[in-house]
This record gives C-alpha cells, structure tokens and sequence, in this order.
C-alpha cells in the first residue's frame, strides 16, 4: 500500500466516513509524499507531521462532504464578491489583514474555523467555540517547537488567516512548503490544474458561512498571485488588495521564516539554492499576476507599501475604503487602532536574519526584481526591517 493510500485509509478510518467528494486531490497528495521521500531532507519527525497533516486534512475533507450530503441546500449559499489580498510576503499583508477583520460588516477567515470548518459555525456560540482554545493550543505547540516563529508573524485563533489551508483540502497548497523542501511537489504544483483547488475553497466557505447573515469575504494569501486565473475562474467578479515592499526586506525575510518553520523537521541546513528558488517562485508569481492586471485589469487593484502603514495605518485604510465604496466608521477605526497599538511588531521580539547566512546578494536580488520595483517605486519605497 502507497503512503497515500495508507493515509486514506487512516482518514476514513478515524473519520467513519468514506466519500471524499471526488479524486481531485489524490495526484497531489500522491505527489506530496513521493517529493517528501525522494527528497530526503524530512527527518522523522517531519515525515510524521507531514503524514498527520495529510490525514488530518482529508478527516476535514470526509466531513466536509457529509455535511454537504446531509444538507444540500448548503450549495445554494451565495459567495458576494470577495477581497483577496495579494502581494509579497513580508509586506505587512498578515497585520493588514488584521486590522480588516476589526471590520464585522465583512467575514474574514478565522484560525479556528480554517482549521477546523465542521461542524460549520452557529452564530450563537462563534465566540465561545470550544475549538477556539483547541487552536490556541495548537499555536502554542508550534511556539514551542519553533519559537522564532511567532516573531514574524501575528497569530490568534479568532484572528484572519491566509487561504492555504481551506485549499491544501485538495492538496494543491504552498502552505506544505513551510514543512520542508519538497522541489518535486512544487514542480508538480507549477503544472497543475489549480480550478479544483478554488472550487473546494468556495465550498468551504459555503459551508462556513451557512448559519450566518451573507457577508463579502475579505481573503488573502500571496499564493494566490501564482494561480490568479484559476482564481478568477471560481470567483470571477474578485477585487484585489495588493501589498509592496522593496525586494531586498521580503525575500531574505521569507526565507528566514521558512528556515523556523522548517527547522526541527529536516535532516539539516536549507540547500544552498533555497534562497534562489524562492526569488524564482515570487518573481514568476508577480509577473502572473502583473500580465493580468495589464491585460485590462488595474482597476480591480489597490496597492498599498509598507512604509504607508506605518506609523499610524489609518489614513491608508481610510483610502483604502474610499476605493471600495464603503465608509470606514469611527468605531471601526478605533478598533483598528487599538488592534495597531496592542500588537507592535516587536510585541513577541525582534525577528533577525543576515541575508549573507542564505547565500542572497542583495544588488543581485534587486536588478532580478527591477520590473517589480521600478513599476511599484513609491509603494516599495523602504520601511522598518522585520
């Protein structure tokens, strides 16, 4: 038996159930554990986390799809037009995203509901979930096993979170990227069919916000800029919220929290390209996603750098709404703002990297993403290094 199918079989086991809504998955699940093994850089703690990680998301999946038999009327659910941030890691998108969510006239996707969409949420009990402490629990382990982490990046179960784990529900997702170096699922990932992946995140979302009054949804994950049409193909009528920041603080940034990520789960250092396939996965995803807005498209965009938000991100956001058509209201904006000021950057300490430690260049990584930074010259003007 296959590690896939082993893995389906413990999935279906665990859940009592056994329909799977479909094999749109399966060649990417097949493609994950093959990369995994011929790899060789996952140690034995890594193969085991990568192996619950896949049993645990098909679990999620199983049940997904028997809520959907047992409730059908689930599929009438109506997505309005969603906000999906893209932009760079690095960018300030994760606390953009944030202070968006201090906005309940909008759903953002929460932790605790990423994590674990069933049973879908009641309104009457949204705040008190019990998987909400569950989640907590589970930020706490991942604090503990990579303590760097949590420097990088603001977390919290009832806080937004990016995409990538409603769409790793069919296994096309970079979110296995930050268990390890797995070059052959990416190439498998360059080639795929990335539709099915948006058709289950909107299923998820249907099932998500079943209970509850319709809302627009405000989304985001860079990912997202490297698979933008088949995005579009799911969601056709999308508005984008692009974030910027000068090449030479993102990507030796990215690659040090992929380094914390990684850490305690491979044989040993990153390889000593890493840093260069990076820069290769985040150039082409910007130039995926540069041709679509030229092809006609910029006025689905709003760009705000780095430097805009800070130090009082108000005023962009202000901007920002004036773009979308709605009114930031005065209890909003102070939410934001009080959201801003209980969470500096440095709230849970300082996040260092030493470019030179992964082997970047930083003139070479400039004159590389020189279409990016001219075209967006005052957005990615510099801002404070995290």
């Amino acid at each position: 038996m296959s590690m896939a199918d082993e893995v389906i079989a413990e999935a279906r086991r665990r859940a009592g159930l056994t329909d799977l809504g479909g094999e749109s998955f399966h060649d990417g699940l097949v493609a994950l554990f093959e990369g995994a093994v011929s790899a060789g850089s996952f140690n034995q703690l890594g193969m085991a986390v990568l192996r619950d990680q896949a049993i645990g998301m098909l679990k999620i999946r199983l049940e997904v799809e028997e809520w959907y038999r047992r409730h059908p009327d689930i599929s009438e659910q109506e997505i309005l037009p969603p906000l999906f941030g893209l932009g760079l890691p690095r960018t300030g998108s994760t606390a953009l995203s944030f202070l968006l969510g201090e906005d309940h006239r909008a759903r953002s996707l929460l932790a605790w509901e990423s994590g674990a969409p069933t049973p879908p949420p009641d309104p009457a009990t949204y705040g008190t979930d019990p998987r909400i402490a569950a989640t907590a629990v589970q930020i706490s382990l991942i604090d503990e096993l990579a303590p760097k982490f949590k420097t990088m990046l603001p977390s919290s179960p009832t806080g937004p979170t990016e995409c990538l784990q409603i769409m790793a529900l069919d296994f096309r997702s970079a979110m296995f990227g930050a268990l390890g170096d797995n070059r052959h699922y990416e190439a498998w990932m360059k080639g795929c069919d990335m539709v099915s992946a948006y058709q289950y995140h909107e299923r998820v979302l249907k099932l998500l916000q079943w209970k509850f009054p319709t809302k627009p949804w405000r989304l985001k994950s860079p990912a997202h800029m490297d698979s933008i049409d088949a995005l579009l193909e799911v969601y056709p009528d999308a508005r984008f919220l692009m974030t910027h920041r000068e090449i030479s603080q993102v990507i030796p940034s990215v690659v040090s929290l992929l380094d914390a990520t990684s850490e305690f789960l491979r044989t040993g250092p990153l390889a000593p390209d890493f840093a260069a396939n990076q820069a290769a996965y985040w150039e082409r995803s910007l130039r995926k996603t540069m041709a679509y807005r030229d092809a006609g498209n910029e006025d689905r965009f709003y760009d705000i750098g780095f430097a805009e938000m800070r130090p009082d991100p108000i005023p962009a956001i202000g901007r920002l709404y004036d773009w979308l058509g709605e009114e930031l209201t005065d209890d909003v904006a102070a939410r934001m703002r009080t959201w801003w000021e209980m969470n500096p950057a440095d709230k849970q300490g300082v996040h260092d990297y030493n470019p030179e430690q992964y082997g970047i260049d930083l003139d070479e990584l400039r004159a590389q993403f020189a279409f990016y930074n001219d075209r967006f010259n005052a957005a990615t003007s510099p801002g404070n290094s995290t």
